[in-house]
């Protein structure tokens, strides 16, 4: 363990060299538009200053900033009707809608925990989360409404809210729907129906004083193993994630329009979908998921300025047969996130022909930080972030401090080396939810011990080699999963892949690179990927291949690698 004056001139030496790689242009500052307040004052504020904006569009239904005002405060008032007081966990089990953001800030305004449950939970996942949080109310949505039956007797549940994506479509929609939105509403006798409930409001919601540091939602992580435990977040970890966010990472002003269909039940999903739109004044054009066309429609009809989307989406607009077709030339940001195909100079190259736009990566972050911890905007000249790729996450935002640890005695590792990923800044989780020794394990003296292994290059830039449980060591040689994934995500023939490691009696272990091929692609074999992958890795990185027709994945697009296992048997 390294001491304090030990630490101090490590994080006195990161920040020099943090001042002197910062991007000529790029802010040094969070951004506050209305100061260090709740997120729900924010919403009120906008509604005051601009009531006509859309604050969301959901194919052609217009919610306006003084309308998801008045709706969340008729379901503060709602809850507060049927008992929630301040501190109590409401779940919201829904897909992407309208309705989502109503229930957000009106469980925020309430002062009552917001716990997000995903809308492909089993009865099992939704029962574990349910108890988990001891929530005994929750909304969700019609067609969801079977697998909160099959469970509710063994939870607390004693109040169910329902909705319909019925109830928040327009007439005549702008945009295509998707199948599961065009289903008709289907009634549900046990629950209350949100829409007419909401409308039925006659009193005010209670007057609640919400303070920056007051628990305001348990952010479920999205590991790929094991039960997720509940990171709790506050509102001023949202307010400071989207004022380093909005005023460094992704600057937005009065004629931003975003659009996203991440899933707003996950953390990257809240911060692009709930918090930042709002916290920013600007208009989200929401989707309920991913469709290539809607996508593509939405840019060119609601001219929109700013998006991300995983480097696979991208790949796919860009080998869509109608691509083509659509004007892009509202965007300005366009923000990726490489979880199965890795961002590579091919793709940018490829896509800022075609769009005149720039292809960044996000940033590093976990749902225990609230995300986006690091930025690498301003760092894509001569294509400087990705010739230092497969790993690189850019620097630290303003009032985040990194280092770089021994993962057994928590000694300082040298800038160059590889360690564990400590963070520490101001939107870290206040520890996991009725998980002490968790807690304690994971936050020691006011550092988050990540679990990731990093690097802290000379210039101060943080590079991310993975996940310490899926380093493998081949002939005692360090090997990471995420760096043969970017350099397999460059094969011309490969849609996605994992890579986790197998026991071997001479080498100790071998990587095992799980496949999933284009299937535009010309035939491939394995033998063929491996010599492809010996001209650019060293021999002792190089992978068995196994090619599957489907990867197991995440509700947020990560391949579950523990399932992986059952394959190398």
């Amino acid at each position: 363990m390294s001491t304090v004056a030990e630490e101090e001139h490590y994080l006195a030496a990161h920040l020099a060299r943090v001042d002197e790689a910062w991007p000529s242009g790029v802010p040094t500052e969070a951004w506050y538009p209305h100061g260090q307040r709740p997120l729900t004052e924010y919403l009120r504020a906008w509604a005051r200053q601009q009531p006509d904006k859309p604050a969301v569009i959901f194919y052609g239904r217009e919610v306006t900033y003084a309308e998801l005002d008045r709706l969340s405060d008729r379901f503060a008032a709602l809850l507060a009707a049927h008992g929630v007081r301040t501190g109590d966990r409401v779940a919201v089990f829904l897909p992407n809608c309208p309705q989502f953001h109503i229930a957000f800030f009106g469980i925020l305004k309430l002062g009552a925990v917001h716990a997000p449950v995903s809308p492909l939970s089993k009865p099992f996942e939704l029962a574990y989360q349910l108890a988990d949080t001891g929530a005994e109310t929750i909304l969700t949505l019609d067609s969801l409404m079977p697998v909160l039956r099959a469970v509710k007797n063994e939870t607390r549940v004693r109040t169910a809210l329902v909705t319909s994506f019925a109830d928040m479509l327009p007439t005549e929609p702008t945009l295509p729907l998707p199948e599961m939105l065009k289903a008709g509403k289907v009634a549900c006798p046990d629950a209350i129906d949100l829409m007419p409930a909401l409308a039925a409001v006659a009193e005010p919601p209670p007057a609640v004083r919400v303070g920056l540091d007051d628990v305001a939602a348990l952010n479920y992580t999205g590991g790929t193993t094991g039960m997720p435990k509940g990171c709790i977040h506050s509102q001023g970890d949202m307010i400071y994630t989207a004022a380093t966010n909005l005023g460094i990472a992704a600057p937005v002003s009065s004629d931003t329009v975003a659009l996203s269909f991440f899933p707003e039940f996950w953390i990257a999903g809240e911060n692009g979908c709930l918090i930042f739109p709002v916290f920013g004044g600007y208009t989200l054009v929401l989707l309920s998921r991913w469709d290539p066309v809607a996508f593509l429609e939405a840019i060119q009809l609601y001219r929109v300025t700013n998006t991300g989307l995983p480097v696979d989406g991208a790949v796919e607009l860009m080998d869509h047969p109608r691509f083509g077709e659509f004007d892009l030339s509202s965007l300005r940001q366009v923000r990726v996130v490489s979880f199965v195909k890795k961002l590579n100079l091919e793709f940018r190259s490829r896509w800022k022909e075609l769009t005149g736009t720039v292809l960044a990566e996000s940033a590093w972050g976990m749902t225990e930080t609230h995300t986006s911890d690091t930025f690498t905007t301003g760092m894509q000249e001569n294509d400087f972030d990705l010739r230092s790729q497969p790993v690189f996450v850019g620097l630290p935002m303003p009032g985040t401090e990194l280092k770089i640890c021994d993962f057994e005695t928590g000694a300082l590792v040298p800038f160059g080396q590889e360690g564990e990923i400590c963070c520490r800044s101001p939107s870290l989780l206040k520890g996991y939810w009725g998980r002490p020794e968790a807690t304690a394990e994971a936050l020691r003296g006011g550092w988050l011990h990540s679990g990731d292994i990093g690097m802290i290059d000379e210039s101060g830039y943080l590079h991310f080699l993975g996940r310490r449980k899926e380093m493998l060591k081949v002939k005692g040689m360090s090997v990471f999963p995420a760096e043969i994934e970017a350099v397999l995500g460059q094969h011309p023939a490969v849609n996605g892949s994992g890579v986790i490691g197998r026991s071997d009696p001479e080498r100790g272990q071998v990587p095992v690179a799980f496949v999933r091929l284009n299937p535009a692609a010309a035939a491939t074999t394995g033998d063929e990927i491996r010599a492809w992958l010996g001209q650019r890795i060293a021999s002792y990185k190089v992978p068995d291949i196994r090619i599957l027709d489907e990867l197991p994945m995440t509700a947020t697009g990560k391949v579950k690698k523990g399932e992986l296992a059952a394959f190398l048997e």
